[in-house]
């Protein structure tokens, strides 16, 4: 780590005393690997005392500043109802991370999606639940965003120069679904190479999520009219990803990326809706 053009760290959560110069921090577990030649201060969220988890009746709020350790103690809370069935995918989801208990004392959910990279794990677990984010922004606007609109490619999303990711939203409708969860990488601690995320809303909604193998989170939805035979599902995934939409890096080629997708997906497809799965086709 090499920051030392760092002159002053401010305790604020107000978009209004951004200025060119400055960054936002939270857990810093990114901020601080990097580096920076060029900050000069850091504004610190930790000063704000936002409450990390908030159980409504429309579903669960997550301060942005909400660390990965407190993610994952949420499906012990008594609060949450035993009907919220989707909750099975968030332990799965920390432990994407395949990260030391001082990370997840430290990282936070909206670190992790702010960085937008491609297997930012709570990146896939909000888009594949509806989340939506709140984001403040100087001169005192709000604006309301899906994670999965706001995540534009690698590093890359639509934060604006002073804009902050205030909370995160997961509603009622997805916390009811029933989920399957799929995820691989070329090595067993390695990065994730590829996760797809499928959910049964009570409404027969079918939605699968790709992430980790793309730049960005994706989704395919099908109505209980046109539930998909597998191989349907591999020509919709074809058209729905671009071969440029497939990440490249150490940690997985485009190539195998997409074949880990189709794959993953065939399976969270014949454990969702086992009669439209794997030998069922029409």
């Amino acid at each position: 780590m090499d920051m030392n053009t760092v002159e002053a760290m401010v305790p604020t959560s107000d978009p209004n005393e951004f200025r060119t110069g400055d960054a936002w921090l939270a857990g810093g577990t990114v901020l601080f690997s990097q580096g920076s030649q060029t900050l000069t201060r850091l504004l610190d969220l930790a000063s704000a005392g936002w409450t990390p988890i908030t159980v409504r009746q429309d579903g669960i709020e997550f301060a942005a500043t909400c660390t990965i350790a407190e993610l994952h103690a949420l499906p012990g809370d008594p609060a949450v109802p035993p009907a919220w069935k989707a909750m099975d995918l968030v332990r799965p989801a920390c432990d994407s991370f395949v990260a030391s208990f001082k990370i997840w004392n430290l990282s936070t959910m909206g670190g992790n999606i702010a960085t937008s990279l491609p297997a930012g794990p709570v990146i896939s677990l909000c888009s594949a639940l509806d989340a939506s984010l709140e984001i403040h922004a100087p001169g005192g606007t709000v604006r309301r965003e899906t994670v999965a609109e706001f995540v534009q490619g690698d590093a890359t999303n639509s934060l604006q120069p002073g804009e902050l990711i205030r909370s995160i939203f997961i509603p009622v409708h997805a916390l009811r679904a029933r989920t399957a969860f799929r995820r691989l990488s070329l090595t067993n601690l390695g990065r994730t190479g590829a996760m797809v995320i499928g959910r049964l809303d009570e409404d027969g909604l079918f939605t699968l999520t790709v992430s980790g193998s793309t730049t960005r989170p994706m989704h395919l939805r099908f109505g209980p009219d046109e539930y998909p035979t597998p191989a349907l599902l591999l020509s919709r995934l074809d058209e729905t990803i671009a071969p440029a939409d497939y990440h490249d890096d150490i940690h997985g080629r485009p190539p195998w990326r997409r074949a880990m997708t189709r794959r993953l997906g065939v399976e969270v497809l014949g454990e969702l809706l086992p009669s439209f799965g794997p030998g069922n086709e029409r």
